[in-house]
């Protein structure tokens, strides 16, 4: 299975998603391989945002040596699953599918919720991290039950 996160920049929620969600894959044997990606493309090339690298060592999760990227198309014929953090990234991502079935891939994280963006606020990169462990064991329990 292969799992690509989405947000705005590519530094703060879709890399501890894509984090999480590789932790979790590897802590249950799945043999999944995760990916993030950003809907824009001022971060591309560097690093995760420090508050984010720092939330999830907290949890025992290196995030360190990613390296953010932007979106592409070619990405709905590589992934299986495209989670994004939010209704913006989500409509982002829908607009570059060319088909039903690409679009079908494309989900919010949290089912009907949005994982708000913590870049403004320090105090919320823990609370978004919580928020993205939640997301990410629900889809792991749902995927395998297909």
């Amino acid at each position: 299975m292969k799992i690509l996160m989405v947000c705005l920049g590519n530094i703060c929620r879709s890399p501890l998603a894509e984090g999480v969600m590789q932790h979790l894959s590897d802590e249950h044997n799945l043999g999944w391989q995760v990916d993030s990606a950003g809907t824009g493309n001022w971060h591309v090339g560097e690093a995760p945002d420090r508050r984010s690298i720092r939330a999830a060592r907290n949890h025992g999760i290196d995030i360190s040596k990613q390296v953010c990227r932007q979106f592409r198309r070619a990405d709905f014929e590589y992934f299986d699953h495209i989670f994004v953090m939010d209704r913006n990234n989500l409509s982002d991502v829908l607009n570059m599918a060319r088909n039903d079935d690409q679009a079908a891939k494309v989900k919010l994280l949290l089912g009907d919720k949005v994982v708000p963006d913590p870049y403004y606020d320090d105090s919320q990169f823990e609370p978004v991290f919580e928020l993205i462990e939640g997301g990410c064991k629900d889809i792991i329990a749902k995927l395998r039950e297909v």
